[in-house]
């Protein structure tokens, strides 16, 4: 199993942004969307920020891999849904990267109801 080198952790660590695209059936990528990243101990996370039906939470999910662009750092990524035991974890990682954007914004990714819609990236390969 592939992991995240320490530079690379770093990197989506800092990033305050990340694009993140999905494959389709034929391989080809997808657009990327700009959504929000968060590192928990050696684990990367991303959340649907508006549920379950978000577009490309559902294409992710059901393709299982895709593409991350942060900074220099771009590279070939599989997702899967994240262990509900993160999720503590993950909630105070957007909280202590996000809060200063407010809790309008912050609460569409945190909450009893962001387990669900919360996948873990990981290196392809």
């Amino acid at each position: 199993m592939t992991a995240w080198t320490a530079d690379e952790l770093s990197t989506l660590a800092a990033a305050d942004e990340l694009q993140i695209t999905s494959r389709r059936a034929d391989g080809t990528l997808r657009p990327y969307v700009t959504i929000w990243v968060v590192r928990a101990g050696d684990g990367v996370y991303v959340r649907s920020a508006y549920g379950a039906t978000n577009p490309w939470y559902v294409r992710a999910k059901a393709s299982g891999s895709g593409r991350i662009r942060a900074g220099e750092l771009e590279k070939d990524v599989r997702f899967e849904p994240a262990d509900r035991s993160v999720a503590p974890d993950v909630d105070a990682a957007y909280h202590a990267k996000y809060d200063r954007y407010g809790p309008r914004i912050v609460n569409t990714v945190v909450g009893p109801e962001a387990p669900e819609t919360t996948l873990e990236v990981l290196p392809a390969g």
